[in-house]
């Protein structure tokens, strides 16, 4: 039965997204009309509801026919942003050409995404969104279910622009809006080019492939300096060779070469200058780093959970980098990841695009993270933990920090707040360990009472 469901909604869409470009408003209100009185006017002894039946047809086939009489020749083109984020309007600049001998008035654009609907098999094992679960026949049929989906691919929406009157042989910019409703990535194959026929019924359309893509960054939230708990704790290393473990070292100055220094410290171009041995002096460099560790365990490919742990460590990972320190950003995707940002290594913009493409870990159990954490610990001098779940692996990481003396910050999302008083999370709490309960609908509150 839900194969069969799958493939009605399947086709549905895509008729009414074709229909939705090709026929007005005013032009379904007459098919309506049309479609009641072809039920009632089969009669032709019921003059009058034939004859109404028969004038609407006329009507119809007379639009029909006007509008593939449309003869016209665009160009287009399309200037988007870099980035989007999600919940921020943002504007970009399209540029008609109009290549014609006349005056092109009435027109309208709509922007064609790549097709955003799911597969069967994500149809299929996708749960009805919990925040939005309705009764039991619409989650057995699936229809918010395959909106939801299908919103969720498509990243955002635009709504059709009123294009001004287009002169003959001359360009015109106009600005399109896009609303961001979801982070990834917005990809954008075509743009068609609607004129309504003279009965404004039906449109004449001309596509132009005009493929680009946009990325939508996770939603932003504010919030306050972060103060993780315990003792500050630095580490050595140079700032070009932060992102690996190990030592590095801080130019000072330069002297003549001493028996022993390694030939890798020669300054060849001072020897070459004063014809004798000159080696690099350098001296350690210390500096904080911070570890934020990404909770993306979950049997779903998407949940609320999920994007809203993501946006809670775009949100705090920016407020870490105004501080002077590095922070290591841990997660699991396909593998276990570890990007290091700050003190000019790599960029916020950098990591929110890492952010915007991060997944549901759907095959591997949250130990499989904690090696990566492991490699860096004795580098460490405080952690934030955002999870989406709370279990005995979870908790034995944040005790294993703890033992190791580094402050943590634990922010544990979840849809069911209540139901963490049984497992007692809040005593893990020290000097050394804070944790926030944050619940779905009030993320923005709750960060702001770190």
């Amino acid at each position: 039965m839900t194969p069969f469901i799958y493939r009605l909604y399947h086709f549905s869409s895509s008729i009414q997204y074709k229909l939705k470009k090709r026929i007005n408003l005013n032009g379904f209100i007459i098919l309506t009309f049309l479609l009641f009185s072809s039920a009632l006017g089969l009669d032709s002894n019921q003059s009058m509801t034939y004859q109404i039946f028969s004038f609407l047809l006329a009507i119809v086939i007379v639009s029909m026919v006007a509008s593939l009489l449309f003869g016209y020749q665009f160009n287009a083109t399309r200037k988007l942003p870099k980035f989007g984020t999600v919940g921020v309007k943002l504007k970009y600049r399209i540029t008609i050409d109009n290549k014609s001998d006349q005056t092109q008035k009435g027109l309208k654009i709509f922007e064609n995404f790549a097709d955003p609907r799911p597969t069967l098999k994500e149809f299929l094992e996708t749960p009805e969104p919990q925040e939005k679960q309705r009764g039991s026949i619409d989650q057995k049929l699936g229809s918010y279910r395959w909106l939801w989906l299908s919103d969720r691919q498509q990243c955002g929406k635009i709504k059709p622009i009123d294009l001004p009157s287009l002169l003959p042989h001359s360009k015109t910019e106009i600005i399109g809006e896009i609303m961001p409703t979801h982070r990834g990535i917005i990809r954008l194959v075509s743009m068609t080019i609607a004129r309504p026929d003279p009965l404004g019924i039906f449109n004449a359309c001309k596509t132009i492939n005009l493929p680009q893509s946009l990325l939508i960054l996770p939603k932003l939230y504010p919030v306050p300096p972060i103060q993780i708990p315990g003792l500050t704790k630095y580490q050595s290393g140079g700032v070009t060779l932060a992102s690996s473990v190990g030592d590095s070292e801080e130019f000072r100055s330069l002297r003549e070469y001493r028996p022993g220094d390694s030939l890798r410290k020669i300054h060849w171009k001072s020897w070459a200058k004063i014809g004798k041995p000159i080696v690099k002096e350098e001296q350690d460099e210390f500096f904080v780093r911070q570890a934020l560790i990404l909770d993306t365990f979950q049997d779903f490919k998407y949940s609320q959970l999920l994007e809203e742990a993501i946006s809670t460590a775009a949100s705090l990972a920016c407020e870490v980098q105004t501080q002077d320190s590095l922070l290591d950003l841990m997660f699991v995707g396909n593998k276990a990841y570890c990007f290091t940002f700050g003190r000019g290594i790599s960029h916020t913009d950098k990591m929110l695009e890492i952010l915007a493409s991060v997944g549901a870990c759907r095959d591997k159990e949250f130990a499989s993270l904690i090696p990566t954490v492991m490699e860096r610990i004795s580098l460490l001098s405080g952690c934030i933990c955002i999870f989406i779940a709370w279990d005995e692996q979870r908790k034995k990481l944040v005790n294993y920090l703890r033992e190791m003396n580094i402050g943590i910050l634990v922010l544990l999302i979840t849809d069911q707040p209540d139901n963490f008083d049984q497992l007692d999370v809040q005593s893990i709490q020290d000097e050394l360990v804070t944790l926030h309960i944050l619940k779905l609908g009030q993320i923005a509150q709750g960060l702001m009472m770190i």
